[in-house]
């Protein structure tokens, strides 16, 4: 079971690093501009994204090598 909860924790990682930005973007487009119908879940994985985003910003570390 704990194999199976970190494979996909890291899959989630790997998939948000790469995705948050089109999907904090595309997401508002898409309701706002194309009239795409809304779901509670990609409400809450763009929600999610905006915070990694938000995390990002605030533990932002320039001279991290």
């Amino acid at each position: 079971m704990q194999k199976l909860l970190r494979e996909v924790y890291g899959a989630g990682i790997i998939f948000f690093y790469y995705l948050k930005w089109p999907m904090v973007i595309g997401y508002p487009i898409l309701i706002l501009g194309v009239d795409y119908p809304r779901y509670w879940v990609m409400d809450f994985l763009w929600l999610y994204s905006l915070g990694l985003i938000i995390k990002d910003i605030i533990f932002f570390n320039p001279t991290k090598k």
